[in-house]
């Protein structure tokens, strides 16, 4: 069966761990104190670390000179360059994370839908745009699976990062180490899993496990994950869900009856038409994984992507993916 090491995360301090918000609350999320059964969390908050204190006067991200600044305007500090460091600092001291959980619209948290306003002296006009610590994020940990907890409410959302979660803690095990049969193992347990991300890429990072070049393990290693990560930039299509389900399902139709191949194959078309979610196949192919004990299907990533402990029973409801 698949194992799931507990990923590393670094999580907004204020999403129910802290009383450390401008007005001296914190915001409880059932999402967050769920997820810590299954994760290691270290808690940040980039204001009170610039030593705003709690409660503070809030903070405001806007255009000065043509140069986008950090500002507290009732004190009409300007904290940019004390953000930026912290930032680098914090950043560049991190190791091995396999993802992030920011606060949504924070000026510092936030890595999208933050209030960068036009004028910071006339805070009337406003675009959208990333906090000064959140924005940051991808260009110190581009592989990592980056969220915010408003949109961890989409499952579609969370279903695609609680999967590049697991799947960066499950590769940063074998990474140590940096054994090739571990890889080997590795990518043979998530081919399906890859397989509804990117066919093309899945056999791209097939080819580098194969290393005909016969480089040495930490290029090896090195190349690997940057293929792995890039694969799962975006969601999987519900179309690659489709191919993948009928590949799996390839393999061991030979061993079931007229009628269950017809009841497969139908509820498949039922999830085209979006009638029923794809948990509902992914059940059918570990109940027939267990039946034959096909131990290949068993380990397969793409049945059980995350812990069942972390699948709610909303995450069985309507649209495309689900």
């Amino acid at each position: 069966m698949v194992e799931h090491p507990k990923p590393k995360i670094v999580v907004s301090q204020c999403l129910g761990f802290k009383k450390c918000r401008y007005n001296g609350q914190t915001i409880p999320d059932d999402f967050v104190e769920k997820l810590g059964d299954f994760v290691d969390f270290t808690t940040v908050c980039p204001e009170e670390e610039i030593g705003l204190g709690t409660p503070r006067d809030p903070i405001r991200i806007g255009r000065k000179d043509d140069e986008i600044r950090m500002v507290q305007p009732a004190s009409g500090d300007d904290v940019t360059e004390k953000m930026q460091n912290f930032t680098s600092e914090f950043l560049g001291g991190l190791d091995r994370v396999d993802g992030f959980l920011m606060k949504n619209r924070s000026p510092s948290c936030g890595i999208n839908d933050v209030k960068v306003y036009h004028h910071l002296n006339q805070p009337t006009a406003a675009d959208r745009g990333k906090g000064f610590f959140g924005g940051q994020l991808r260009e110190y940990f581009p592989g990592a699976a980056i969220e915010d907890e408003g949109r961890l409410k989409n499952f579609k959302i969370r279903e695609h990062y609680l999967t590049k979660l697991f799947t960066n803690a499950r590769f940063r095990e074998i990474n140590k180490n940096q054994k090739m049969k571990d890889l080997v193992k590795f990518h043979s347990n998530h081919k399906y899993l890859f397989l509804a991300y990117n066919e093309q890429a899945m056999r791209a990072c097939g080819k580098i496990v194969a290393n005909h070049e016969h480089k040495p393990e930490e290029e090896v290693f090195s190349a690997y994950q940057q293929k792995m990560q890039s694969i799962m930039d975006k969601p999987a299509k519900y179309t690659s869900n489709i191919n993948t389900v009928h590949h799996i399902f390839g393999g061991i139709s030979d061993q079931l009856s007229r009628d269950e191949k017809e009841f497969f194959l139908n509820s498949v078309e039922e999830y085209r038409d979006e009638r029923i979610p794809l948990s509902t196949l992914i059940h059918m192919l570990k109940s027939y994984a267990i039946r034959f004990d096909n131990e290949y299907l068993k380990n397969q990533v793409f049945l059980e992507p995350y812990p069942k402990g972390l699948i709610e029973i909303t995450d069985s409801g309507k649209g495309r993916n689900y």
